[in-house]
């Protein structure tokens, strides 16, 4: 069975300007909201983990790389989205979480890492070696050196690959992404005036580097494995900023992508985008559009405006008081937000309900705010919402649930909050309902 990333190669090969977004998380209702869109679509769906969200010793979700695979596969089977139609990937995959060991350790747990993301069924692996270790000499990391690594976890990830096929043999075989953008996994932390877009002579160079390295591996088809290089495009979001991609700003990275038409661009944190921004990215070769927090603000975003329609309908006594019961558990336990936020009280207090960074994405497996969000639904099922109350604090689900596309649900329109965000890279990959495309051809006709 061919890849379904290998399969959108072929079509971008043959004229089609078509992408796929990523979506990376391991919250329940974000995964719920992604996969009851895939069965809605009817297109292949790309959901990915990150290696300090779930790895060999649980990640901070407390899941290992076979756990999320089950979780979702269960998800997709209840909600009745085909095996087939789900990607699993895997993101920046590497000693991320052991930066503060020597090489062979974090290599060690690295290559135990890619592993077991590849024998639980992961497809799509983002081999990220870009970060130093704690015996790497001063300076920047050289190209070398992360290819050396990166080729080495890919030999760990066939061996998996091909373990895997004993006991599943119509397994798909892999596919790789390798390169980096330089900030971290979730955003910028610190507020930028302007940002640097990958030079092309950067992109060959981690090409021409990887293709050697995979030849002195012994391996050396490796590269027809690797569809994506990831890049940074000039976008990016921190705390309270976003910077849009300026296709112009873009023109020689893109120039060059075409001398490889066997490679597309991945771009990471493409969040809070807009719906043409993103189009112009797909069209421009960023066909992989990498999304993680924006899609758990838009559920935050729906779970706030429930929350103060809660106020209206809901005695206080009854009330599940949602934002004040993460208030309550972010600020008990500051770890997750306290390095990526700062300012006044004030400022802090506004940052950890609305920062573009989403830190309230960490707490949403608390079992108190669990239980808060639990009881929420549970309050406005009892008390059914005005239609001129959802006007006014959820005036695109007014929309939705007036033309029939949306119940009047309180889950149903919390997850409608993250799928805002999953309209627009559905447009900009070019993804469409069999009854769009029918409107599309009747309007043409």
């Amino acid at each position: 069975m061919k890849h379904p990333m290998q399969e959108m190669m072929d079509r971008r090969r043959n004229g089609e300007l078509t992408g796929i977004p990523s979506y990376c998380t391991a919250n329940e209702l974000v995964l719920e909201a992604c996969l009851k869109r895939a069965r809605l679509m009817g297109t292949p769906v790309l959901i990915e983990a990150t290696a300090n969200q779930v790895n060999q010793f649980g990640g901070y979700t407390g899941m290992k790389p076979a756990d999320y695979y089950q979780l979702v596969m269960n998800m997709a089977k209840e909600i009745g989205v085909p095996e087939h139609q789900v990607i699993l990937g895997g993101d920046h995959l590497g000693p991320l979480t052991w930066q503060n060991d020597p090489e062979e350790a974090a290599m060690a747990k690295s290559e135990e890492l890619v592993y077991q993301y590849v024998l639980a069924g992961f497809t799509k692996i983002h081999l990220d070696t870009s970060m130093k270790v704690a015996d790497d000499p001063e300076g920047i990391l050289s190209t070398e050196t992360i290819a050396r690594r990166g080729v080495r976890l890919y030999k760990v990830c066939m061996k998996a690959y091909e373990e895997r096929l004993k006991e599943y043999p119509d397994s798909m075989r892999p596919v790789f992404i390798i390169g980096s953008e330089v900030p971290i996994p979730g955003g910028a932390q610190e507020e930028e005036d302007t940002l640097a877009v990958t030079k092309p002579e950067a992109f060959e160079d981690t090409v021409n580097t990887y293709t050697k390295a995979f030849a002195e591996a012994g391996v050396p088809d490796g590269m027809k494995d690797v569809i994506a290089v990831v890049v940074q495009p000039g976008v990016e979001f921190g705390d309270d900023q976003v910077f849009y991609y300026n296709s112009e700003a873009a023109t020689d990275l893109c120039a060059k992508l075409k001398e490889y038409p066997n490679l597309i661009f991945e771009g990471h944190s493409t969040d809070y985008q807009t719906a043409e921004s993103l189009r112009d990215m797909v069209v421009d070769g960023i066909a992989i559009l990498k999304v993680g927090p924006a899609v758990t603000y838009g559920l935050r975003e729906g779970l706030f405006a429930l929350s103060m329609m809660e106020k209206e309908l809901v005695s206080a006594g009854k009330r599940a008081s949602l934002i004040e019961t993460i208030e309550e558990v972010m600020t008990a336990d500051p770890g997750n937000w306290q390095k990526h936020y700062h300012g006044s009280f004030k400022e802090l207090g506004l940052a950890r309900k609305y920062s573009y960074s989403d830190r309230v994405r960490y707490y949403m497996g608390d079992p108190k705010i669990k239980a808060a969000i639990e009881q929420l639904f549970a309050n406005l099922s009892e008390e059914k919402i005005p239609m001129n109350m959802l006007h006014q604090y959820m005036p695109v689900q007014y929309r939705k649930v007036c033309k029939g596309e949306l119940k009047l649900d309180p889950k149903e329109l919390a997850l409608d909050g993250a799928v805002q965000f999953m309209e627009d890279y559905e447009y900009a990959a070019q993804q469409k309902t069999e009854a769009q495309l029918a409107e599309e051809q009747q309007n043409a006709s």
